[in-house]
Protein backbone atom coordinates (compact mmCIF):
# COMPACT_ATOMS: atom_id res chain seq x y z
CA UNK A 1 0.00 0.00 0.00
CA UNK A 2 1.42 3.44 -0.87
CA UNK A 3 2.50 5.73 1.95
CA UNK A 4 0.09 8.62 2.64
CA UNK A 5 2.24 11.69 1.90
CA UNK A 6 -0.41 14.28 2.82
CA UNK A 7 1.64 15.27 5.90
CA UNK A 8 4.77 14.15 7.71
CA UNK A 9 2.66 12.57 10.45
CA UNK A 10 0.46 10.74 7.94
CA UNK A 11 3.53 9.43 6.12
CA UNK A 12 5.04 8.13 9.35
CA UNK A 13 1.79 6.60 10.60
CA UNK A 14 0.91 4.88 7.33
CA UNK A 15 4.43 3.49 6.84
CA UNK A 16 4.51 2.27 10.46
CA UNK A 17 1.14 0.55 10.09
CA UNK A 18 2.18 -1.04 6.78
CA UNK A 19 5.18 -2.57 8.55
CA UNK A 20 2.96 -3.70 11.44
CA UNK A 21 4.73 -1.88 14.25
CA UNK A 22 3.14 -0.23 17.25
CA UNK A 23 4.03 3.36 18.10
CA UNK A 24 6.11 2.03 20.99
CA UNK A 25 8.08 -0.26 18.64
CA UNK A 26 8.79 2.51 16.13
CA UNK A 27 9.68 5.05 18.82
CA UNK A 28 12.32 2.66 20.18
CA UNK A 29 13.99 2.54 16.74
CA UNK A 30 14.15 6.33 16.12
CA UNK A 31 17.27 7.72 17.77
CA UNK A 32 17.88 11.36 18.60
CA UNK A 33 21.30 12.92 18.07
CA UNK A 34 22.33 11.83 21.58
CA UNK A 35 21.53 8.19 20.79
CA UNK A 36 18.43 8.08 22.98
CA UNK A 37 15.17 6.86 21.48
CA UNK A 38 12.26 9.23 21.02
CA UNK A 39 9.28 8.68 23.30
CA UNK A 40 6.04 7.05 22.15
CA UNK A 41 4.24 10.27 23.16
CA UNK A 42 6.50 12.35 20.88
CA UNK A 43 5.81 9.91 18.04
CA UNK A 44 2.08 10.10 18.76
CA UNK A 45 2.25 13.90 18.59
CA UNK A 46 4.09 13.70 15.25
CA UNK A 47 1.60 11.22 13.80
CA UNK A 48 -1.29 13.48 14.83
CA UNK A 49 0.45 16.60 13.42
CA UNK A 50 0.76 18.20 16.86
CA UNK A 51 4.56 18.35 16.48
CA UNK A 52 7.11 18.24 13.69
CA UNK A 53 10.49 16.55 13.77
CA UNK A 54 12.87 18.85 15.60
CA UNK A 55 15.92 18.28 13.38
CA UNK A 56 17.19 17.12 10.02
CA UNK A 57 18.67 14.17 11.91
CA UNK A 58 15.22 12.98 13.02
CA UNK A 59 13.79 13.30 9.51
CA UNK A 60 16.67 11.13 8.35
CA UNK A 61 16.03 8.62 11.12
CA UNK A 62 12.37 8.27 10.15
CA UNK A 63 13.39 7.86 6.51
CA UNK A 64 16.01 5.22 7.34
CA UNK A 65 13.88 3.18 9.72
CA UNK A 66 10.68 3.35 7.65
CA UNK A 67 12.52 3.01 4.30
CA UNK A 68 11.02 6.21 2.89
CA UNK A 69 13.14 8.49 0.75
CA UNK A 70 14.40 11.32 2.97
CA UNK A 71 13.89 13.89 0.22
CA UNK A 72 10.19 12.96 0.10
CA UNK A 73 9.86 13.44 3.87
CA UNK A 74 11.66 16.79 3.71
CA UNK A 75 9.35 17.85 0.87
CA UNK A 76 6.21 16.97 2.80
CA UNK A 77 7.31 19.23 5.67
CA UNK A 78 8.23 21.99 3.23
CA UNK A 79 12.00 21.79 3.63
CA UNK A 80 14.89 20.97 1.36
CA UNK A 81 17.38 18.33 2.50
CA UNK A 82 20.69 19.72 3.76
CA UNK A 83 22.63 18.96 0.56
CA UNK A 84 20.03 20.68 -1.61
CA UNK A 85 20.01 23.70 0.72
CA UNK A 86 23.75 24.01 0.12
CA UNK A 87 23.19 23.90 -3.64
CA UNK A 88 20.49 26.58 -3.47
CA UNK A 89 22.83 28.90 -1.54
CA UNK A 90 25.33 28.69 -4.41
CA UNK A 91 22.73 29.11 -7.18
CA UNK A 92 21.45 32.20 -8.92
CA UNK A 93 17.76 33.12 -8.57
CA UNK A 94 17.28 32.13 -12.22
CA UNK A 95 18.77 28.68 -11.60
CA UNK A 96 16.48 28.15 -8.60
CA UNK A 97 13.41 29.19 -10.61
CA UNK A 98 14.36 26.80 -13.44
CA UNK A 99 14.82 23.98 -10.93
CA UNK A 100 11.38 24.59 -9.42
CA UNK A 101 9.79 24.72 -12.88
CA UNK A 102 11.33 21.34 -13.67
CA UNK A 103 10.24 20.04 -10.25
CA UNK A 104 6.64 21.11 -10.79
CA UNK A 105 6.63 19.71 -14.32
CA UNK A 106 7.87 16.35 -13.07
CA UNK A 107 5.29 16.10 -10.30
CA UNK A 108 2.35 17.24 -12.38
CA UNK A 109 3.38 14.91 -15.07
Amino acid sequence: MPVDMSSFGSAVASARKDIGWSQKELAAKIKKEDGEAITPQYLNDIEHSKRSPSSDHLVGEFARVLKIDAAALFAVIGMLPVNERKLVRKATPDQVEKAFVAFRRTLSG
